[in-house]
């Protein structure tokens, strides 16, 4: 007890995945289940003119949109996403209807037989066709979201500014790649929908499947399986897994498995989204950044899903790191007839921090200043504002982690010795500065109100009551260590089981960052008071809800104020060799400091920093994910190709404290932070090893031998 909160712990959760008994969706065989496969659509937009069914066997089933006992749509930001497919089908992969029955073979073998009558329509298969709108496919205009807002007077600081220089960037799809495929399984039993599979949001499921089932609350439980990875790609996604199967169950009154094949998950799964961000920049005779403007768009793909928030947090990031005073962003995420995208780690912000990372190294390059000395000068300070107008109250320590990160990687002395070297393998060395917004965006923790309850157990044990889901990255063991490190008992005496709705109250999504920013406080403080309590009787529960701070301010209309109540800061440096005949590029090592405020368990945090930084890695170099007629032209993992322990590099990782005062003993948030600044930091030393600028990711062998024989 005596030992720092940072000292790591063993994971907890660790013994019964390494041995194998850990239980997923797809080892769960209840009595008398049924196996469902999807008829999916074979093209990005049609209308469905007719569908010729081979004869159905007894025990097997057809489940389709007129099964649908409520409303046939997600409940998500927009409702406009279905469950089945209506007459139209607007993206390759969308499902038509259901074959559920007790072989999986017979399953397969039905669901091939089945032909389907299309009517094609004109697909909107890019950005700029999307943009200019000949055949809208949502709205007028195939607009899901556009936002922008102000800083200063950016208007005036362009009109007299000494140079304007503008830049264009992209980034493509990017695949979570989890372990375990999506799964669900449903059942019905009197009267009562049990959705059990791999999620991330047990209310999310939840109250889509009471928009679908038309049911009270009280008749729909949804429970958390173990849940082997999501990076953001079960957040939304398994709501619609799990209005299959619940339809599916109430059809047949059995329980109904539908678990995705991996090449199936690939395809219709939701990815990252695709951006083009348009960046100019007012520069005076000092050579200082005095104005920015940003223009963020989007690949939504074809139903709205959660791209509207992606957005915002890809705005509020579009400046990054810089203290700019006069700004103006703009954004819009547009309809395609692409799979929709969807959560990602970081959501929006890796796309943002690329383009701004690159335009600051392109401004430095054409005003023939060190690109990291440029950034330094414009780096923000305890006091300053961002974008949004709120300000930065708490200590900023980047100057400090700069410090630490130049003298890890020997930065410079490595700068001077590549810019000189010459022959067929080119060497760079590159750096990216970032931060990441703790918490839901805006008034979103206040509109959830999360609640945490702690239950007193018999024989000095508690219990963690929370919506909140382990799903690789620790929560079992980091939440239950600050728990009983409050409570002064074992953590093996503290109780954490997979969330189950009907059991634990709506602490919100495990996304945003936010599971130990604010739902640990919220434990941290229900603790506090339980410890006080402790002998009042043998069984006692105590809960606690979210409030923000007092001094934040935001004004979600105009985008204004305090976008989040606290940020984390990384810095991350990578070195490069590059190979001037084929241009494959090695990464040579990594080195990088993070601000997490007080780091719960330092083993844990280190593993989230070396996942999230080789994730951003493949999104800036292996990971090319494209499409064709609408379809991603990759299938399986030998196409897409993600790192694997081969190509890893050997990261050097510190930590630095700088707690927080509303955070379970100073801790700020950490599991999306890394991936923000590793694929520009890769960019900006592929950019320096070869002497050209980098303007789109994956950095791909046949974009670096275009530019270079420029």
């Amino acid at each position: 007890m005596k030992n720092s909160i940072s000292t790591p712990t063993d994971r907890l959760d660790g013994p019964e995945k390494a041995s194998g008994k850990a239980v997923y969706t797809d080892d769960i065989r209840p009595e008398g289940l049924l196996f469902a496969r999807t008829l999916r659509a074979d093209r990005p937009r049609a209308r469905i003119t007719a569908i010729r069914l081979p004869e159905i066997p007894d025990n097997y089933f057809i489940v389709d949109r007129n099964d649908v006992p409520g409303r046939n749509r997600i409940k998500m930001l927009e409702d406009d996403w279905p469950f089945f497919a209506g007459e139209v089908i607007n993206h390759v992969g969308e499902p038509i209807l259901l074959v559920v029955g007790p072989d999986r073979e017979k399953v397969a073998d039905i669901l091939n037989s089945i032909e389907v009558e299309y009517e094609d329509l004109p697909p909107v298969l890019s950005i700029d066709d999307a943009i200019a709108a000949k055949s809208p496919i949502f709205g007028d205009d195939n607009c899901f979201a556009a936002y922008s807002f102000r800083k200063g007077d950016p208007d005036t600081a362009f009109s007299t500014a000494k140079t304007v220089i503008e830049g264009e960037f992209k980034t493509g799809y990017h695949e979570q790649a989890y372990m375990e495929p999506q799964g669900m399984i449903g059942s019905y039993k009197n009267g009562k929908l049990t959705v059990t599979g791999s999620m991330q949001c047990p209310f999310y499921v939840k109250n889509a499947m009471m928009q679908l089932t038309g049911f009270k609350e009280d008749a729909v439980q949804i429970i958390q399986a173990t849940t082997g990875g999501a990076f953001g790609g079960k957040e939304e996604y398994p709501s619609l897994l799990a209005g299959h199967v619940a339809v599916a169950a109430i059809k047949t009154g059995k329980p109904v498995k539908l678990v995705l094949e991996r090449g199936e998950d690939l395809a219709v799964t939701t990815k990252r989204h695709p951006s083009v961000s348009r960046y100019r920049s007012a520069i005076d005779e000092n050579g200082r950044v005095i104005a920015m403007e940003a223009d963020i768009t989007l690949d939504g793909g074809a139903y709205a899903g959660l791209s509207a928030v992606v957005l915002q947090r890809a705005l509020f990031a579009a400046i990054g790191v810089y203290n700019i005073p006069n700004v103006t962003v703009r954004g819009r995420v547009m309809a395609t007839n692409h799979v929709p995208s969807g959560a990602f780690r970081g959501f929006g912000a890796p796309q943002a921090f690329f383009a701004v990372e690159m335009h600051m190294e392109q401004i430095a390059s054409e005003l023939g200043m060190n690109p990291l000395t440029f950034k330094e000068i414009h780096l923000v300070r305890q006091g300053d504002t961002t974008s949004t107008g709120g300000v930065l109250r708490d200590e900023i320590k980047i100057h400090e982690m700069l410090a630490k990160v130049l003298k890890m990687s020997n930065y410079r002395k490595k700068e001077g010795i590549f810019a000189s070297k010459k022959g067929r393998f080119r060497s760079g060395i590159g750096l990216a500065i970032y931060l990441h917004g703790c918490g839901f965006t805006g008034k979103g923790e206040e509109i959830i109100k999360g609640t945490a309850t702690i239950r007193k157990l018999a024989e000095d044990r508690a219990e963690i009551l929370i919506s909140n889901v382990e799903m690789g990255q620790g929560a079992q063991t980091t939440l239950r260590k600050i728990v009983a490190r409050i409570l002064e008992l074992p953590i093996q005496n503290i109780e954490y089981a997979n969330p189950d709705t009907d059991r634990v109250p709506d602490s919100g999504p495990t996304v945003a960052s936010r599971t130990v920013i604010i739902v640990g406080h919220l434990l941290e403080s229900a603790a506090k008071e339980l410890k006080k309590r402790w002998n009042e009787s043998e069984t006692l529960s105590v809960s606690k809800s979210y409030r923000h701070p007092s001094y934040i301010q935001w004004d979600q209309d105009k985008l204004q104020g305090d976008a989040y109540p606290a940020y984390s800061w990384g810095i991350v440096a990578v070195e490069v060799e590059v190979d001037t005949l084929t241009y494959e590029t090695a990464v040579k090592g990594v080195w990088t400091v993070h601000d997490v405020g007080i780091a719960i368990d330092e083993e844990i945090i280190r593993g989230q920093i070396e996942g999230g930084i080789l994730q951003g890695l493949g999104y800036a170099s292996l990971e090319v994910m494209d499409t064709a007629d609408g379809a991603y032209r990759q299938h399986s993992f030998t196409d897409y190709i993600i790192p694997t322990s081969v190509d890893a590099p050997v990261i050097e990782s510190e930590l630095i404290d700088n707690p927080y005062e509303y955070g379970p003993f100073g801790a700020k948030c950490a599991g999306e932070l890394p991936i923000a600044g590793a694929a520009p930091a890769y960019a900006a030393a592929v950019s320096h090893a070869l002497g050209i600028e980098i303007h789109e990711i994956p950095v791909k062998p046949e974009i670096l031998i275009k530019r270079a024989v420029k």
